[in-house]
């Protein structure tokens, strides 16, 4: 009790609604290596640009729905059939350009995992295989984008990835771990960044 009521009390601020802080208690900043959800999470960044992150994590579960629980192989080979159906699908965001971009985006998922092994090893190249951990103390600290994001963005714009922007790549990698931007003041920096030493030791190769 005493723990829940200490994060009640110093949480970030930018979590307001139920939903948004059981996501921030629970998930966010938290290191993510999963191919599958690190492709949902990309994909649903993504579905953010021009909206709200309340709006798409609300719709998460809608998501996952429509889009086969992102099963990539799956999604890449969706046809127009399909584009009409996710169209008229009011549980997702229906924009156009939205989810034909996930559909290629699949496609170049597949492509990353066949050059590289994973996703996952790709992603995390850009932070050098573990965490950047920031000590920010106010949300004013907190930038849009970095030097990181902006290189995260090139490679996969490059390869033919869509609704990757700078921004974008930056709030996914605050999402996935990559990054850890919970303020000081919140128990989840300490958190997650214990949970990405753990992490970082049960993935070292043995010697």
């Amino acid at each position: 009790m005493a723990t829940s009521s200490r994060l009640a009390k110093h949480r970030c601020p930018w979590p307001t609604k139920p939903l948004d802080i059981e996501y921030h208690d629970t998930e966010w900043g938290v290191p993510l290596h999963d191919d599958r959800a690190l492709f949902e999470l990309l994909t649903l960044e993504g579905a953010q640009a021009g909206l709200s992150w309340s709006t798409i994590l609300a719709k998460r579960e809608n998501y996952r729905r429509a889009f086969d629980s992102f099963d990539a192989p799956r999604i890449a080979a969706y046809d127009a059939r399909k584009v009409a159906s996710l169209l008229t699908d009011a549980g997702i965001v229906r924009n156009r350009l939205k989810v034909a971009s996930t559909i290629a985006n699949a496609g170049a998922f597949l492509a990353v995992q066949q050059e590289f092994g994973s996703f996952d090893r790709f992603l995390w190249s850009f932070v050098g295989g573990k965490p950047i951990v920031n000590r920010r103390r106010q949300m004013k600290d907190v930038p849009a984008r970095t030097p990181e994001s902006d290189a995260l963005s090139r490679a996969l714009l490059a390869r033919g990835f869509k609704f990757v922007g700078s921004t974008i790549c930056y709030a996914f990698m605050q999402a996935s771990g990559m990054v850890n931007d919970h303020l000081v003041t919140c128990p989840r920096h300490a958190a997650c960044t214990k949970a990405g030493r753990a992490l970082r030791g049960a993935l070292r190769p043995p010697r």
